[in-house]
């Protein structure tokens, strides 16, 4: 079960989750952003067949949201496309919206669970589905086209209907059973300084849900700072603290949810699929049965659902990959360790709020906690290792890099796995060893991110 990630031909500017960069600094800075904005209005310009291109753009709260978000639709206005404001709201928001209202188009400006110091815009189809490469590499084509000379200034604070942040918190209300009985439940919810702020606390108290809220004072520079889904322990810590029946951390744009149990312990996206996935499996609502996963779901899981007779795809690391398997093979459950979960019966779009509405309904329909439903699954020693490099040649073709991977594949055979693979939004090396025995994949992880770290570490 040793698998790597092979790299292949991709778009350039475009990674695994659109063009994400430092604020200010190529490929984010004005110029760019502007000829971003025009090229994509090119690029629909030549696709809507009415030759009318309607966008909606959300942002998120960092401080550069909003210059970058002005800056794009002064260039999609000037490619002849209507830009729609839905000012700060989620990643899924954006989605759902481009869907309902029938935009050409959806972007969002967001790094996710990125510090603020980045940024990053995402570009939605009109189902509300991240772009294919086919057509993010014609909108770098369109790119090179972009008007020569410097690109206007944009100074005009975009409007922003109000109903828009209504219309999507209304949609997610519409996926709670009438007679869900939610009001009992006591929730901790950290909203990461991030673009649930405007959702979740509205969101939960239409519900009637009792919630205490964490990390819900955006100054710009405090998104995902020492809280949210990366950072989930004092989420964790005050769910336990104050007893309640749930803790759940969002992410800076609320695609993730990472969540904590009664007694504080976290519990990540593996544990989410396990638990949703025999749930629906036990009422013959699993399609499959099978679960996608990527190359970083843990072994645990995949013997886990074994078990129950469910299967388990695994894809490369992005949740897009997720969803083209998922539709693919006609599948209703599938996500990423990251909290990142696609229930592709609800939305196409994984989305943090309808996943903790998932959660919800599981614990309302079982009558049980989260402790006890994810209670069968064991997962293996896992260690990740991110180190930082200077340029992304092939791993396997660096002889002190190689022959340390292959020493972790002859150790662990069949009974662990190893990913080594490059980030698709920053210049990381991600280094993942899992096996039954804790000291060997820390050995292993170490010895391999050193190998990394001497032949490609950035100085």
């Amino acid at each position: 079960m040793l698998q790597s990630q092979t790299m292949s031909h991709k778009p350039q500017l475009f990674g695994t989750d659109g063009v994400r960069g430092v604020a200010g600094e190529h490929p984010l800075d004005p110029a760019t952003v502007w000829k971003l904005g025009w090229a994509i209005g090119a690029v629909l310009g030549k696709e809507v067949s009415s030759g009318s291109v309607r966008v909606i753009l959300g942002e998120d709260t960092r401080e550069s949201s909003g210059w970058i978000s002005r800056t794009l639709a002064a260039g999609l206005s000037s490619a002849g496309a209507t830009v729609t404001s839905a000012g700060v709201i989620t990643t899924p928001g954006v989605a759902f919206l481009t869907r309902h209202h029938s935009f050409s188009a959806g972007i969002m400006v967001s790094a996710s669970h990125n510090p603020f110091q980045d940024n990053g815009i995402k570009v939605l189809s009109s189902k509300g589905m991240k772009l294919s490469e086919t057509r993010e590499l014609a909108i770098e084509r369109e790119l090179a086209k972009s008007p020569p000379g410097k690109p206007p200034a944009s100074r005009r604070q975009l409007a922003q209907p109000p109903q828009l942040l209504n219309d999507y918190i209304t949609y997610l209300l519409s996926l709670v059973t009438p007679s869900a009985r939610l009001s009992a439940l006591r929730l901790v919810v950290d909203c990461a300084h991030g673009a649930s702020c405007r959702v979740a606390p509205e969101l939960l108290r239409r519900l009637g849900i009792d919630a205490h809220i964490l990390n819900a004072a955006p100054n710009g520079r405090n998104i995902n700072l020492n809280c949210g889904s990366l950072h989930p322990e004092h989420m964790a810590e005050t769910t336990q603290r104050l007893r309640a029946d749930l803790g759940v951390a969002f992410d800076g744009d609320a695609d993730r949810a990472i969540f904590a149990t009664r007694q504080g312990r976290i519990l990540d996206g593996d544990h989410v699929l396990y638990a949703c996935g025999l749930h629906l499996h036990r009422r013959g609502g699993l399609k499959g049965p099978c679960v996608v996963g990527t190359l970083m779901t843990n072994l645990g899981l995949e013997l886990a659902l074994g078990r129950h007779g469910i299967a388990l795809k695994r894809t490369p690391v992005g949740d897009k990959y997720v969803l083209e398997e998922m539709l693919r093979s006609g599948l209703n459950l599938g996500g990423e360790p990251s909290g990142h979960l696609i229930f592709s019966d609800i939305s196409l779009a994984g989305d943090g709020l309808i996943t903790l509405l998932e959660v919800l309904r599981l614990l309302d329909e079982t009558g049980e906690s989260l402790e006890d439903l994810v209670s069968g699954l064991k997962q293996f020693p896992q260690v990740i290792r991110n180190v930082r490099v200077r340029e992304k040649l092939p791993l396997d073709s660096i002889p002190q890099i190689e022959s340390a991977m292959e020493d972790c594949r002859r150790e662990f055979g069949e009974r662990g796995r190893l990913v080594v693979r490059y980030s698709g939004t920053e210049k990381l090396a991600r280094v993942m060893v899992e096996a039954e025995e804790a000291e060997a994949v820390e050995r292993h992880a170490a010895r391999i991110a050193g190998a990394i770290e001497a032949t490609l570490g950035a100085s």
